[in-house]
């Protein structure tokens, strides 16, 4: 397992955490941490995968015949964006 440096700052309130009694060790500080970074990440891909399926729904979608019309599109956003 690596080894981690964590800032001043970061150090003491895994301090304040474990001396709150909410946590036996700095470990579990870190493992509470991690998996907290994990939820919002999987929170975030449902926000994401819940996105496309409202949009599918409301006839947000563009379909091509062709993988060229697809990337000609792609052009044309890329290229709109750019514009002032």
């Amino acid at each position: 397992m690596p080894s981690i440096q964590l800032s001043q700052q970061d150090a003491e309130f895994v301090e304040e955490q474990m001396n709150s009694g909410l946590y036996e060790s700095a470990d579990a500080v870190i493992t509470a941490g991690l998996a907290l970074l994990r939820e919002q990440e999987k929170a975030t891909l449902r926000m994401l995968i819940q996105e496309g399926i409202d949009d599918v729904e409301a006839g947000r979608v563009h379909t091509y015949e062709n993988a060229e019309a697809f990337l000609a599109d792609m052009k044309r956003m890329f290229e709109d964006a750019r514009e002032p």
